[in-house]
């Protein structure tokens, strides 16, 4: 329950927050007002002996996070996709979570396998390896399997995980509303909807039938993709805590020292890498939304293979064409197009200057394309971007976030292969043939055909829904009474509320 009850677990996240440092740093972020710093930290201080100490090598935020353990690592990593909330700096510093904690043991593994799975564990693998990775939601051991001898990687959620992220995701919301309501500043972030957010994310992690699902998708979606391979999900031995995919041998493409040793051509996969994503997110709509080298590996022959399909990116077909084309505005240097599609796609207000914004554009881009090839970056210029659009009155748009973040990422795997790397030359024959096939007289066709089958299925229904909306329009309902918002002496009676009853508590440990 969403209650006063949190407070207890609020009071040692608050008093972990304190002893680390990490407060004054997500205050900052947050951009918190007077009233909010004072109650947070009246009420932290007192209990900073109650708060972990942490990994004292690690800055303030992920060291305070960490500490806490895995509902607030996760919470940490899905911020780190946020900058437009948490700020660009924290955003950094949150990317550097280590996504390692203890396994738990080899016994409730295989148990939890058994369980699940519903046959002895030894009829279904023949060996089954210590943990190879340990997150904050799973570990995956390294298998074969007893028919077959086949090689697979078998992901298990942690024992009672799902319980424990109920419990601090219920405080989450409590401290979210708290902030809201003490610092009406901080409602331009959200709290509500950034937790709301958060839990989406968890909640669809915490579910492996739905992560197969989505693999199974992406496995489909790139089948013909040359130098790209997604494991197979092994269907029979998969379940909602529990699943077994094909084992992907290969150099971890983060090291490249071995990839070197291999044979391998890092300016070629430097391109593939950044081509393939590109194709993911405008032809398919659907992309990997953690590109990280963690989750990529390339096999003997080159191929670039992708696992852990937790958090995935999906983009409608309106958005992929509008973001194709200040993609390719920006190449052809083109910035009164690219206002226009921005005025078109609803994302400025129409009120504002179409003129003005497209000469902001150019400030943005011209300095980027001044630079030389090795300090081209898109992701800076997608920063940029978002720093204008939000002065024009751009409203944040939680997918285009997610596919920023992930561009960040991308761009900055396929740099590390390849430093010298031209983004634009890389980008620009995948962004055109997109243009070619959804901007044109095919695409248009395409379009009028989609829109007379959807007429087809719903026009039986059209007179009677038309009368419907010209009945409500002309019978307005009556507006809504105003609600009187609580006093002043009522926050301060709840916030005196508060505090007494942390003191109480705190007497009584």
């Amino acid at each position: 329950m969403r209650g006063p009850h949190n407070i207890i677990r609020l009071i040692r996240t608050g008093a972990t927050l304190e002893r680390t440092g990490a407060m004054k740093v997500v205050l900052d972020a947050f951009d918190a007002g007077p009233l909010l710093r004072i109650t947070f930290r009246t009420l932290a201080w007192p209990f900073r002996w109650l708060g972990y100490r942490g990994d004292l090598s690690m800055p303030p935020a992920p060291r305070a996070l960490t500490a806490l353990g895995p509902a607030y690592i996760k919470f940490g990593q899905i911020l780190s996709t946020r900058p437009d909330v948490v700020g660009d700096d924290l955003a950094v510093q949150l990317r550097v979570l280590q996504d390692k904690l203890p396994p738990f043991s080899m016994r409730e593994a295989k148990a939890e396998i058994q369980r699940e799975l519903g046959q002895p564990f030894d009829a279904l693998f023949s060996s089954f390896s210590e943990p190879v990775a340990a997150a904050s939601l799973a570990q995956v051991h390294k298998a074969h399997l007893s028919d077959t001898g086949e090689a697979v990687a078998v992901k298990i959620l942690r024992p009672g995980i799902e319980r424990a992220f109920r419990t601090d995701i219920d405080a989450f919301f409590f401290a979210a509303r708290a902030i809201e309501v003490l610092s009406p500043s901080s409602r331009r972030l959200r709290p509500m909807e950034v937790i709301t957010h958060f839990e989406g994310v968890v909640m669809g992690e915490l579910d492996l039938r739905l992560e197969s699902s989505a693999a199974a998708e992406f496995a489909k979606n790139t089948d013909g993709d040359t130098g790209f391979q997604v494991p197979s999900i092994r269907w029979h031995l998969s379940s909602r805590r529990v699943m077994t995919l094909d084992w992907a041998e290969g150099t971890n493409i983060g090291v490249n020292l071995a990839l070197d040793a291999a044979g391998h051509d890092r300016r070629v996969l430097a391109t593939r890498v950044l081509q393939l994503f590109l194709n993911h997110a405008l032809r398919d709509g659907y992309f990997h939304g953690d590109m990280h080298q963690g989750n990529l590996k390339v096999a003997a022959n080159g191929d670039i293979i992708a696992y852990d399909f937790g958090i995935m990116g999906r983009i409608d077909e309106y958005t992929r064409r509008v973001y194709a084309e200040i993609l390719f505005g920006f190449i052809r240097k083109d910035y009164q197009r690219v206002a226009e599609v921005h005025f078109e796609a609803g994302y400025v207000p129409a009120n504002r200057d179409v003129d003005e914004f497209a000469r902001a554009l150019r400030a943005v881009g011209e300095p980027i394309f001044g630079m030389d090839a090795s300090r081209i970056s898109m992701a800076r210029l997608l920063n940029y971007l978002f720093e204008v659009t939000e002065r024009f009155g751009m409203e944040t748009r939680t997918e285009l976030i997610l596919l920023q973040r992930t561009m960040v990422v991308v761009e900055g795997v396929a740099r590390s292969l390849d430093p010298h790397m031209n983004i634009w030359q890389v980008a620009k024959p995948v962004v055109e043939d997109y243009i070619k096939e959804s901007i044109g007289p095919k695409a248009l066709m395409r379009d009028l055909v989609k829109t007379a089958r959807i007429l087809s299925r719903f026009g039986p229904q059209l007179p009677q829904y038309a009368e419907e909306t010209l009945i409500r329009f002309n019978n307005p309902p009556p507006p809504p009474k105003p609600q009187r918002p609580l006093t002043p002496l009522a926050w301060m009676f709840l916030g005196g509320a508060i505090v007494g009853a942390a003191v109480w508590i705190g007497t009584l440990l």
